[in-house]
């Protein structure tokens, strides 16, 4: 039976010759993920059941949207966390960058199944591998057994062809995608990103196509592993599963990047969208470049492009926090902070901080802030009658000079 990659990897990891999209089956988890909003949660469910984890190098918490700890009962869920970690002596704990960007670049290798405590584990398909979040409560589970039961979802295609314009870059794409498919057009769904766009782009670029599965309602996100996958990986190995070319997708989406302009996502909902051309112009109190969707070196590196030597306006805060601490240096390594910084933009530690609302950049009420991440329900970054407005990393750098929201193919 012709399988898809996502059908293939399930059958791995639960000892199945195959498996079909409506089957439920029992695997092998390689990897657990719980972060410091999720992880005691899991936690206290876990001692409900186990006494040890399954692996100590297989559990993972990372501490990332509120640290460090802005208040009392956030140092208190750190402090739960950080005993947990001792007690079960586990090898991976991390404080330095949001946790799907740490998998990514330590963890994830082809064909492994990773579930983390956070909607968006679905990022790190773009390697290869089926990962997708789970709740508290059933990652306390995982992390006692080491298993976790799932039904094989049906799979989507989306066949990117051809090459962005120039001020067009990934996010713009799955903006795109998002606003055409909606916020729940592939509920429960595999959503498998093809296409020689897909197969010419950095794994940066694809870490962010799959990080915005889940805002279609996705199970996961992924692509296939190829050279460009392996060099990243430096020196990881796994096991690589392609989807046959005759098997069978419930959809396929075809798009010719070439048609897709710059997109911003207008609140509330992440499928409301519409070109940059038809809000340029509104004024902005806030731009944040950033998260799990775009705060990786080349996000830092075109926003340092289009800001060098200029001012941001001087109604704005510029917020930069790089993806992870390896990010961190490389972008102060290659000058990218210290443009932005002169420019007049604050860099944050590696967090998720700012997206949630938790710290470092939290919006009041009537205020309107563009930023490269990948929600804007109302609330999310402060006041619920603030304004999250979804962007590229070029559009949030070129409406932080402007002051208002602009087409970053003026300044490129």
């Amino acid at each position: 039976m012709a399988s898809t990659i996502t059908e293939k990897i399930l059958a791995n990891a639960s000892h199945q010759k195959e498996v079909s999209p409506g089957d439920y089956v029992v695997a092998d988890v390689s990897y657990v993920m719980a972060h410091d909003s999720t992880g005691p949660l899991a936690i206290e469910s876990f001692y409900k059941i186990a006494d040890k984890v399954f692996d100590k190098d297989r559990v993972i918490i990372v501490f990332d949207h509120f640290f460090p700890a802005p208040t009392i009962a956030g140092a208190t869920m750190h402090q739960k966390s950080r005993k947990f970690v001792l007690e079960q002596s586990l090898s991976g704990f991390y404080t330095n960058g949001v946790c799907h960007q740490i998998l990514a670049e330590k963890y994830i290798s082809p064909g492994d199944v990773m579930v983390g405590a956070d909607s968006h584990s679905c990022t790190e398909g773009a390697l290869g591998a089926f990962t997708t979040g789970l709740g508290s409560t059933d990652i306390g589970g995982v992390m006692a057994t080491g298993k976790c039961w799932f039904k094989v979802p049906e799979s989507l295609k989306f066949n990117l062809t051809g090459s962005t314009r120039k001020g067009v870059y990934t996010k713009d794409v799955i903006l795109s995608i998002v606003g055409d498919v909606g916020a729940a057009g592939a509920l429960y769904k595999a959503c498998e990103f093809t296409g020689d766009y897909v197969k010419n782009a950095s794994v940066a670029s694809r870490l962010t196509l799959c990080n915005m599965a889940i805002e279609m309602g996705g199970k996961n996100g992924i692509i296939e592993a190829d050279q460009k996958t392996l060099d990243f990986l430096n020196g990881r190995t796994g096991k690589i599963f392609r989807s046959d070319p005759d098997a069978d997708y419930e959809d396929e989406y075809e798009v010719d990047v070439e048609d897709v302009e710059p997109q911003v996502a207008l609140p509330p909902v992440v499928d409301n969208v519409e070109t940059v051309s038809a809000v340029e112009g509104k004024p902005i109190d806030q731009a944040f470049l950033g998260t799990c969707t775009n705060g990786r070196l080349e996000d830092i590196e075109v926003a340092a492009r289009i800001v060098k030597g200029k001012k941001i306006a001087r109604n704005v805060r510029f917020i930069v926090s790089p993806a992870s601490e390896d990010i961190y240096f490389a972008a102060f390594n290659n000058g990218y902070l210290q443009d932005l910084v002169k420019a007049g933009a604050t860099i944050c530690n590696p967090s998720c901080g700012v997206c949630v609302g938790r710290h470092e950049g939290v919006l009041c009420e009537g205020e309107v802030c563009v930023s490269s991440q990948n929600r804007n329900f109302s609330g999310r970054m402060g006041s619920p009658e603030a304004e999250i407005i979804l962007a590229s990393p070029a559009t949030v750098a070129a409406s932080a000079l402007a002051g208002k929201i602009a087409d970053p193919r003026d300044c490129l």
